[in-house]
Order: structure tokens, then sequence, then C-alpha cells
């Protein structure tokens, strides 16, 4: 990629203020290495063409990490505290509030486990994210563990959650965990939404992904095939690692 890639400019917003519990790992999800190399360094990589700064959402044990880890990868690192992960939508909002102050024209938000997607896919959302609140890639694929509910004009109008013990389809539309927010998105509506969302029955955490049908009650939603199912596999499980590392080892 060239340089005009970062023009518009967009930060990404990691949050990886997580510990990985199910990962069975012995350090904070971001720092697992993956295929020899640390979860972030990946998404510093990958990202690098696109983004002028790198804000992750970190716990204060991991904070000096994580910084150094995307210092090392060469790409302008900003970290923002979580002390207690209480959900990715008050994580992605402690990221774009650190995002602000850098007057982005895009901010990208991405899951830290998810370093599977293809470059191809990210570009894509790159050149037709511009008149969108919110533009983010999807998969069709069987047994979802997201699904979004679309009304008759393809319009998103709810999102169902594996884990808060939702009714699933037997193939749904997932997300990739990566998504693209204009600044009014970023910076206006999500603090509106986050005002008044209400922590899930299930989990008790506060969600980022109803914002997704909220704020297209009012504004475009944009969403772009991705290419292959193993793209939206997010690393929560050793089987999920192998998984993840083997597929990586195929593409590179």
């Amino acid at each position: 990629m060239t340089a005009s890639s970062l023009s518009p400019r967009r930060v990404l917003v990691v949050p990886a203020a997580g510990r990985g519990s199910r990962l069975r790992a012995s350090l904070p999800k971001a720092l697992v290495p993956v295929a020899g190399r640390p979860m972030l360094g990946w998404l510093a990589d990958l990202y690098r063409p696109w983004v002028s700064a790198v804000v992750v959402v970190a716990h204060p044990s991991a904070r000096d990490a994580m910084r150094g880890v995307l210092a090392d990868a060469g790409v302008r690192p900003v970290v923002a505290v979580q002390s207690e992960p209480t959900g990715m939508l008050d994580a992605v909002s402690l990221g774009c509030a650190a995002a602000r102050p850098l007057s982005p024209d895009r901010v990208w938000v991405t899951w830290c486990d998810q370093v599977a997607v293809r470059a191809e896919t990210i570009g894509r959302m790159a050149h037709a994210e511009s008149e969108a609140a919110v533009a983010f890639p999807v998969i069709t694929r069987a047994d979802p563990y997201i699904h979004f509910d679309r009304d008759a004009s393809g319009r998103i109008v709810g999102v169902r959650q594996r884990r808060e013990g939702e009714p699933m389809p037997r193939t749904g539309e997932s997300d990739m965990g990566l998504f693209s927010l204009s600044p009014t998105a970023a910076f206006d509506q999500l603090p509106d939404f986050a005002r008044t969302a209400v922590a899930d029955q299930a989990t008790g955490e506060r969600n980022f992904l109803p914002f997704i049908p909220w704020v297209a009650r009012t504004a475009p939603v944009l969403t772009l095939p991705g290419t292959d199912p193993l793209e939206a596999v997010g690393i929560n499980t050793p089987a999920e690692l192998a998984q993840v590392e083997a597929y990586l080892s195929r593409r590179h």
C-alpha cells in the first residue's frame, strides 16, 4: 500500500483488556502468541497500511507491554486504560474517546483476536466506507455465533447472540469483529446509545453490537461480503488458536 492509503486519516481502536481465560493463557489475551507473534503484533502489521494510529484499550497491568508491541511494529501507539472489563460497548467507548483528539476521518474498531481478516477485505471496506455511519464486512456461515436480522428492505433491525441464549438460525450472517465508524457515529451517536444501553442478562456485560441496528434506524449502515468463513474466526479457545494458526500458515 502507498501513503495514499492513509487518506482519509483513520485510527484503529483495539479493545484488549480481557484476560483470555478460555485460552488458558498466562498472558493478557492480546499478547498471546499466534504462530510465534502476539495477536496485537499481527493486527499492527495488518492495519499499518491503512491507519495513522492505534488506540489499544488495555488493563493497567498490560499497558506498557502493549504499547511496546505497537511501537516495535512501527505504529503510533495510544493506550486507554480499562481497569474492569465490563463489555465491548464500554471498551469501544473508551477507545473512541481516546481517538477523538487525533481528529480522525474514520474510526476503525477490531477485536484483538480477529487476526485472520484478509487485507483484501479491509481494502474493500476502506474504499466503500465514506458514505456510511457504520461499515463492516460480514460472512454467511453455518451455526453462527452472531446473526444480524434484516427487514424487507435489507436494513439491519436486530442482532442475535448465541452467548445470550438467543435462538439462532442454522445459517446466519455474522460480522468479522471489524467495524468502520464515521466521526458522528463514533463521537456522538455511540455515546448517545451508551447512555441508555443496559447490560445483557446472560453475561452482565454491555455489548457493542446492538449499537448497529440502533444507528441503522436513522443513518446508513453498509455491509460488505467477506471472502472466507475462516476470516471471521476469533481466537477464544485453544482449538480456535490452532485453527487460525493453520489458516495463516496456508495464506503465508
